[in-house]
């Protein structure tokens, strides 16, 4: 009897992940005018002792996934998971590119999606440290590219954290709670894309300090132990799905919002 293959296929013209998708199918998208493609990229890292070094990949890919809906336009990269996470080396496990290494693996993403025809790369980060690294090598990314690609850098952490800080007040929570890392925000965004895997008793508050200019340069600068012995910025307490799933919305679009208007700046008039 010959296998039937088409169960589920009515559903493979939703596939917005490259890696799922045949060529074939990413042929068809190009020639159907879906030259936009994101780009995400996270990290694996610690997250204090509550939650797993996956956050920020985990976090990265959900909203690559969530700004190519709310774009229509967009296919997605595969996440690039492992980031520039030198100011987190004193806590096992955590694995980190130099800037330098990061930036080559995006020259290469960027140089093979340009050769296939995208004519737009999204680039953003699940990670704050991968923020400066991103919006640094917008230009000499543009410039490997060539006339015909644009790659376009959403690297507004600040903006992050603030948003971050809005939905948890809004949930009843003080906002206070929110530091940027493996706090009352990220631990709800890790609970609601993988619900469960929060270690709900290791939950524990770190630095709760103001989350400034300042602040972000001394903990690149000088680690995250310069601030927090137990590798969490700000205070996880407080922390649920129904939060997460705001935070992630929100930054979603945030960052569709952004590569929107970008892209419309670059269309003219």
């Amino acid at each position: 009897m010959t296998p039937d293959h088409t169960a589920g296929s009515d559903q493979r013209g939703d596939h917005v992940l490259l890696e799922e998708m045949t060529y074939e199918e990413i042929r068809t998208a190009l020639a159907e005018g879906r030259r936009d493609v994101i780009v995400p990229c996270g990290a694996v890292e610690q997250h204090g002792p509550h939650l797993p070094l996956d956050v920020d990949a985990v976090h990265a890919e959900r909203l690559g996934r969530e700004v190519a809906e709310r774009l229509g336009t967009a296919l997605v990269a595969p996440t690039i998971r492992v980031g520039v996470s030198p100011h987190h080396m004193a806590f096992p496990g955590t694995i980190s590119l130099r800037p330098e290494t990061f930036e080559a693996v995006y020259s290469d993403y960027c140089r093979s999606l340009a050769a296939h025809g995208f004519r737009t790369i999204l680039c953003f980060s699940g990670h704050g440290g991968n923020f400066a690294p991103l919006a640094d090598m917008e230009q000499r990314l543009n410039d490997l590219v060539g006339p015909d690609c644009r790659v376009i850098v959403f690297a507004d952490l600040q903006g992050l954290v603030a948003v971050w800080r809005s939905a948890v007040e809004h949930a009843g929570v003080d906002p206070d709670h929110v530091g940027g890392h493996a706090d009352v925000a990220e631990s709800s965004v890790y609970s609601f894309i993988r619900p469960g895997e929060v270690r709900t008793e290791q939950v524990v508050r770190g630095y709760v300090g103001p989350v400034n200019d300042e602040m972000l340069q001394r903990l690149f600068n000088d680690g995250m132990t310069a601030l927090s012995d137990n590798g969490v910025l700000g205070d996880a307490h407080g922390f649920s799905s129904a939060i997460g799933e705001v935070c992630v919305q929100r930054v979603a679009d945030m960052i569709a919002d952004h590569f929107t208007k970008r892209m419309s700046d670059a269309a003219g008039p």
